[in-house]
């Protein structure tokens, strides 16, 4: 199946799991996960929250990350990847100055 993120409705996620701004994305979401391209403007975040059920792979296509994940801090720019495992928590902010665009994948386990 070919997903087509340019041809995909934009959604507007306001306070995104307790975030902060906007989370901008397009998605392909079923019973097997969640497919997302997202943006976040500078100053904005997802919330801190927990992976129970799955988990969740987020890749930097441009800007840079910071994240919250269980007890600490990273850090990831464009290249980079996250990865949060079931049963851990984590949260993705934007404290750059640039639009951070990401694509993230949430497979239902």
């Amino acid at each position: 199946m070919i997903i087509n993120f340019d041809k995909t409705e934009e959604t507007r996620l306001p306070e995104f799991k307790g975030g902060k701004g906007e989370t901008i994305a397009r998605m392909r979401v079923d019973e097997l996960g969640k497919i997302m391209y997202g943006r976040l403007e500078p100053g904005s975040s997802i919330g801190f929250h927990a992976h129970e059920t799955n988990s969740e792979i987020i890749y930097i296509i441009s800007g840079k990350a910071d994240f919250l994940y269980d007890d600490g801090t990273e850090e990831a720019v464009s290249g980079e990847c996250h990865y949060c495992p079931k049963g851990h928590s984590h949260s993705m902010i934007n404290n750059g100055s640039e639009d951070l665009v990401f694509f993230a994948v949430v497979p239902e386990q």
